[in-house]
């Protein structure tokens, strides 16, 4: 029998499917027994988690960490502190923002040196597609890249090395050799040639505020941007990730596509779920990001189209910058992007589970099963033997009011500053360690380490209902 290093004993614990009492038994990194009793021996340590459910540590495919180079925005340390307290075990940091992007070799190599114990929580990276580096493509993904990531809208930024809009030429080119790479293509869909348009008329007419923003960046841009994406995708084979989905036609098309056999699947933001174009004039700044917020009507309906098995991934795009950035009297000048990351997973167990009623396995897929297997992070994901034990523990008696000061983020700002939740994080294990405890706080050393991704998986089919 398994010799058990750390048993976790009495929790109700959230499996792929259901929920179960169960013993969690850890041996090294590694999940090793399930049962309803386990029995170790006199040098196992036992954590007594009575009342707590344990949830798998959630897999974040879309955060911003800007190294190397701008980590005065945030670095690997500041963004995975925060991901440790708040449950997230794996992330996958994006390739623009850095100086320089991860676009070529050399960039990957720089920021592999710039994590390097560092992180708290694992993690890995993803390449990008810009025009002229499809050379780059294939030794990006050689060297462990988990996908790549494009732009149909341009991502906005300043200097010569700068990540920058795929046009049509470089989508369909690239498609076709990330397919011959069986890696996944993420995307930034919205029509450039429509919100430039939208944006530069409202600038001209000064309707500058940020509903005019806001309206400057219609649902349509959306739709019509994934709607051709998924033509090229057709074309091509390359399997697709819609990153940030904030509309209900658009995840209609994505599940038509999916349903013709396409490799695509769909991610939306816990913004777009809790938050509204209101809380745009309401909250201001750190409200902004694109595609914009959208009406109460339209968030209802990603509501209903998460229950229905329609969202494969919830992932923040934790997108965070300066205090100065945030500040202009034109909105359009105003950095867009939303500091959240620390907040996902309490925000989808308190808005979810507790007021929609939506099932705690469902929640564990999309936060964490259907990501990692995406991208191929085999050993995470879920709670099963021989999976990293990588497992958060949530207190339902402890409820806890979100303060700026609790904000690991290097600047401490969030639209969820101010929010009760009804429940709270007791302790965050990554592969076994435990990286953050409510008592204790974060660990004393970064135990987070890279993890190379292997052939993405198709998600989002099977297993999908999940209200009850």
């Amino acid at each position: 029998m398994t010799r058990l290093d750390t048993i976790i004993r009495g929790a109700r614990v959230v499996l792929r499917d259901s929920v179960e009492e169960l013993d969690i038994g850890i041996t090294g990194e590694k999940i090793s027994a399930l049962s309803s009793h386990l029995v170790g021996d006199e040098d196992t340590q036992i954590i007594e988690a009575n009342g707590f459910t344990v949830m798998p540590g959630a897999v974040d495919i879309h955060v911003h960490f800007n190294e190397p180079g701008l980590a005065i925005w945030e670095g690997f340390k500041s963004g995975s502190a925060s991901l440790a307290a708040g449950g997230i075990t794996t992330y996958v940091d994006m390739p623009l923002n850095g100086v320089p992007p991860t676009i070529r070799p050399e960039a990957w190599e720089s920021k592999m040196k710039a994590a390097d114990g560092q992180s708290y929580v694992d993690y890995a990276f993803w390449g990008g597609l810009v025009p002229g580096n499809r050379a780059e493509l294939a030794p990006l993904a050689d060297m462990g890249a988990a996908g790549f990531k494009a732009f149909m809208s341009e991502p906005g930024g300043e200097g010569e090395d700068i990540f920058a809009r795929a046009d049509d030429d470089t989508l369909l080119n690239g498609m076709y050799d990330i397919a011959k790479l069986n890696r996944v293509l993420a995307l930034h869909a919205e029509d450039e040639a429509m919100v430039a348009e939208l944006g530069a008329r409202s600038i001209a007419d000064g309707r500058i505020g940020p509903m005019d923003y806001v309206q400057s960046r219609p649902a349509e841009a959306e739709v019509q941007a994934v709607s051709r994406a998924l033509q090229y995708g057709e074309q091509t084979g390359c399997a697709l990730h819609f990153v940030h989905i904030s509309t209900r036609e658009a995840l209609d098309l994505i599940a038509a596509a999916k349903q013709r056999g396409l490799d695509v699947t769909s991610e939306t933001c816990p913004h777009y779920l809790t938050l509204t174009d209101e809380d745009v004039v309401r909250l201001g700044a750190v409200a902004k990001c694109a595609p914009p917020l959208r009406s109460q009507a339209e968030q209802d309906q990603l509501w209903d189209a998460l229950g229905a098995g329609l969202i494969d991934v919830i992932a923040s795009d934790h997108s965070p910058c300066p205090p100065s950035m945030k500040q202009s009297d034109n909105f359009f000048e105003i950095w867009g992007g939303i500091s959240g990351a620390q907040s996902t997973l309490m925000l989808m167990l308190e808005e979810g589970h507790l007021q929609r009623n939506i099932a705690l396995p469902l929640l564990g897929r999309v936060l964490a099963l259907q990501p990692a297997r995406r991208l191929g992070l085999e050993s995470k994901g879920e709670i099963a033997i021989g999976k990293d034990a990588d497992l958060v523990l949530i207190d339902w008696e402890k409820s806890t009011t979100l303060n700026a000061d609790d904000l690991h983020y290097t600047h401490k700002q969030s639209p969820y500053v101010g929010r009760t939740f009804s429940s709270s994080i007791a302790e965050v294990y990554c592969r076994g360690t435990r990286v953050y405890s409510s008592k204790t706080g974060l660990s004393d050393e970064p135990v987070g380490r890279f993890i190379r991704a292997n052939s993405s998986v198709p998600v989002g089919v099977e297993g999908t209902e999940g209200v009850s």
